[in-house]
């Protein structure tokens, strides 16, 4: 019975993201074929005036830009399906290999800010909740509430001026040391290019999760079982322990695996702010020079990483808690 609620369970998720690519192709398709930047002319660059109407058209029927947008779309899902996600107009390579490349760059920033400020904000949430109404929860909440009105941006320059231009402690931006060739460079610098754009994701990443789990904890420790632990004399953290981690971990595991979305979208001006080349660097390049086989690339792939997201979480969900394995309602 577990083999066949599983095996319902993967054919669900796939019908879902099979549906959803459709979905976030058409729509991203529409969106980037109204776009005000052409294709074209942003292909051309500072030689436009150079660049006379029939070699433009040239470039236009070479990319397949000449025909009508619906023809456009079928001629590109054909060549997905096919496997052929196109070649990139920008850096002249597949669009596999460019996010492949962007990724890997990226994947290191994004875990290390997702581990974290995922353990990070449980720890605070969890001490939020235990202390409810001192000093101490009020300062966590001050500090949550402030972090989510806080930019990306704004919160990576105020590190890049401190922490850089101030303090001199870390570099001010790049992925690399600037000059070296790529094998002089070792792990401790890119480790030290890495914190600064890690340690912002990891500030802003804190808020939900940690206002989450203080509110959880404290619906949990006033509830009746918690009451009667209470009276056996258990009490402080043992308490947490024994009866309120699960309760507590399990909507906390969720949210962290849902905020895959965030995360690469604070990536994204992450990446700007500190000049690191991961793709959050190679979508803006893509969108400003309206490269559509990159972008609609790009969102096929984002759409699959927040995707995986959920579905790990919901995998740890029926693994932690038989109730969601035998398909009862909590």
């Amino acid at each position: 019975m577990e083999l066949i609620g599983l095996t319902g369970f993967f054919i669900k998720k796939g019908i879902r993201l099979v549906t959803l690519l459709i979905a976030i192709s058409l729509l991203s398709f529409l969106l980037i074929s109204y776009s005000p930047i052409d294709p074209v002319k942003a292909y051309i660059g500072a030689d436009m005036m150079r660049v006379g109407l029939e070699q433009r058209e040239k470039i236009a029927e070479y990319w397949g830009l000449d025909k009508p947008p619906h023809q456009q779309f079928i001629q590109w899902a054909k060549a997905v399906i096919r496997g052929d996600f196109g070649t990139s107009m920008i850096f002249r390579r597949p669009v596999i290999n460019v996010i492949r490349d962007g990724f890997i760059a990226s994947l290191a920033l994004m875990m290390v800010a997702w581990v974290v400020s995922g353990l990070l904000g449980f720890i605070l949430g969890v001490i939020a909740g235990m202390k409810q109404g001192t000093w101490l929860d009020r300062l966590i909440k001050w500090y949550c509430l402030t972090l989510s009105a806080t930019p990306t941006f704004w919160l990576g320059l105020l590190l890049l001026i401190i922490f850089s231009v101030k303090l001199g402690w870390f570099p001010i931006g790049l992925g690399v040391p600037a000059g070296v060739l790529a094998e002089d460079v070792t792990i401790v610098n890119r480790i030290q290019h890495l914190i600064l754009p890690a340690m912002t994701l990891s500030i802003l990443g804190v808020s939900n999760i940690a206002l989450h789990t203080r509110q959880k904890l404290i619906d949990v420790l006033s509830s009746d079982y918690i009451l009667f632990a209470k009276a056996r004399g258990e009490k402080g953290y043992s308490l947490f322990w024994q009866h309120g981690l699960r309760n507590v971990a399990l909507p906390a595991v969720t949210l962290q695996f849902a905020a895959f979305s965030e995360l690469f979208g604070g990536a994204v001006l992450a990446e700007q702010v500190f000049s690191y080349p991961g793709l959050g660097q190679t979508t803006v390049q893509a969108g400003l020079r309206g490269d559509v086989p990159l972008l609609l690339g790009i969102v096929i792939f984002s759409s699959i990483f927040v995707f995986l997201g959920n579905l790990m979480a919901d995998l740890i969900y029926r693994i932690v808690d038989p109730r969601i394995r035998e398909g009862r309602s909590l």
